[in-house]
């Protein structure tokens, strides 16, 4: 149960994120400053207690490292980002969460067993929940936004399970603190390179910038990989699918926005498929031959 908890925090975390994310731009903020700013704090935050606790990590675990944080997790962010800009952002949304689904097959062609029909009812009911959840979704389309989108679910379905393995060998805290130092370097390299890098916004900026880089990129990073060490990543990522929920309620709390009753039956769906993953056992077993 402790495994589902933590994934349940991480998707807290993270739900909450485009909310922070508002405030932030709302003071001046650039998506690649925010970004920039996000994995770096988080980084300072981490390597110092990884070094006081003497993690080391091998050659080998550090280039593992640095394919997840500077290459996958950065791409994904890139990737999602800009299929907003082509097509609607509930849409692009919507084709991001297809991967709890890409995680489950990706899982079984691995481990040449298929998932149990709870673990499939449970990606099912969830995808329905959450196309619900989002409410109106501009159906217009644009080729460009809409690879860019499902690129996305892809590199984050790469991310999940390439992630899986390397935490077999490389301690949470420290996996986390290194991914987000590499990604910042990415952010760092790509903001500079386009001119959208700036740090001339409002010194009130800080306190959502803040609040992304420790509730929405340490905590949630943190809880994701250790969940996922204890549940697996087909599970975890059907967990996961609590974030839009988190984002949708906290968008009506916090921002003043509203809410239909077809996204309040899209939020049930969400947990009552996340609960049926909790139902099911053998997907624990398949996830056990993935790792190992």
């Amino acid at each position: 149960m402790k495994g589902y908890l933590l994934i349940a925090l991480s998707a807290t975390g993270f739900g909450l994120m485009p909310i922070f994310a508002t405030f932030a731009y709302g003071d001046g903020l650039s998506v690649s400053t925010l970004l920039f700013l996000r994995f770096a704090i988080a980084a300072v935050l981490f390597l110092p207690y990884v070094w006081w606790r003497g993690v080391r990590l091998s050659g080998r675990e550090l280039l593992r490292v640095l394919l997840l944080g500077a290459v996958l997790y950065a791409l994904q962010s890139a990737l999602y980002f800009s299929s907003v800009q082509h097509i609607s952002p509930a849409l692009a949304a919507l084709l991001l969460y297809l991967y709890p689904g890409m995680v489950a097959v990706a899982s079984a062609v691995l481990s040449r067993r298929w998932p149990s029909k709870m673990v499939v009812l449970s990606v099912l009911v969830s995808f329905c929940g959450v196309a619900l959840a989002l409410g109106r979704i501009d159906w217009g389309l644009s080729l460009v936004g809409v690879a860019e989108a499902l690129g996305a679910a892809a590199v984050y379905t790469v991310y999940i399970l390439y992630g899986d393995r390397v935490g077999g060998s490389v301690p949470p805290v420290a996996m986390t603190g290194f991914v987000s130092l590499f990604a910042s370097m990415s952010f760092l390299v790509f903001g500079t390179a386009t001119g959208q890098l700036g740090f001339d916004f409002a010194p009130a900026g800080w306190i959502p910038v803040l609040c992304v880089a420790v509730v929405s990129t340490v905590v949630a990073i943190l809880c994701f990989f250790r969940g996922m060490a204890m549940i697996g990543p087909t599970k975890a990522s059907i967990g996961s699918m609590l974030e839009p929920v988190v984002s949708i309620g906290a968008t009506a709390l916090l921002l003043g926005g509203s809410l239909t009753w077809l996204q309040c039956v899209g939020a049930v769906l969400v947990l009552i498929g996340a609960t049926v993953g909790v139902l099911s056992r053998r997907g624990a077993d398949v996830e056990a031959l993935v790792v190992s």
